[in-house]
């Protein structure tokens, strides 16, 4: 197993998680990795947006059967003017996770893998503004990969999660999950054979009003322009 941004919030439960549930070894990829002081955990450097980096740790953990592509990054960027700020947070939330997937592609093919990418409930609405873009074009992309490696023997899952207690909401006063439920519930998905791992109750009822009219999603439009 290797997980991408493993010194996050969420990032250290999937690692010392996997440990709890049978993993015999972990890789934590981040891009300054620390120790772990454990002998199943290989710490290793990865820049999501080095596309260097990103082959060379391919082949050094070749042998991944589970790939949890958990790095990302927030800037607080804006569609609306600001676009080579979102140019930059694509490259890490968007271009960085295709890259890591594409890299490690051989290896899942070869032992019928496991790819998680972790997403976030603003993949279905706008407001997180340029984060949401990013994370709305990784769930696009998400469908696609799981639908092209279904028949390879791949299983493509999908983690949808609302605000949650990592450094990236350190600075929001909101109710947040514990990270550490929200890695069970991913890890239990996983396990079940779950394609889209809804972690929280703001996931599941945005997810199911996706069919209603937009107005439902965004209050905000009634008596707008129209």
């Amino acid at each position: 197993m290797l997980v991408t941004g493993a010194n996050g919030g969420l990032g250290a439960h999937f690692v010392t998680q996997a440990l709890e549930r049978g993993a015999v070894k972990v890789y934590a990829a981040a891009r300054a990795p620390r120790e772990w002081g454990d002998e199943h955990i290989v710490p290793l450097r990865l820049d999501v947006t080095d596309p260097e980096s990103v082959r060379s740790t391919a082949a050094r953990a070749s042998d991944v059967t589970v790939l949890i592509n958990n790095a990302g990054s927030s800037n607080g960027s804006s569609v609306l003017g600001d676009v080579p700020a979102v140019r930059a947070l694509f490259e890490t939330n968007f271009w960085g996770a295709l890259d890591v997937a594409n890299a490690f592609l051989p290896a899942l093919l070869e032992s019928k893998g496991t790819l998680l990418n972790v997403l976030s409930v603003l993949s279905w609405l706008g407001t997180g503004d340029g984060y949401s873009a990013t994370k709305a074009a990784l769930w696009s992309a998400t469908n696609t990969q799981r639908i092209a490696l279904a028949g390879k023997g791949v299983h493509v899952a999908a983690l949808h999660l609302g605000y949650t207690d990592t450094p990236m909401t350190a600075g929001l006063s909101v109710d947040k999950n514990d990270p550490a439920d929200v890695v069970r519930a991913a890890y239990d998905g996983i396990e079940a054979g779950v394609y889209e791992i809804l972690a929280d109750d703001i996931s599941r009822t945005v997810k199911a009003a996706l069919a209603a009219p937009v107005e439902a999603l965004y209050p905000q439009l009634k008596g707008g322009a129209g």
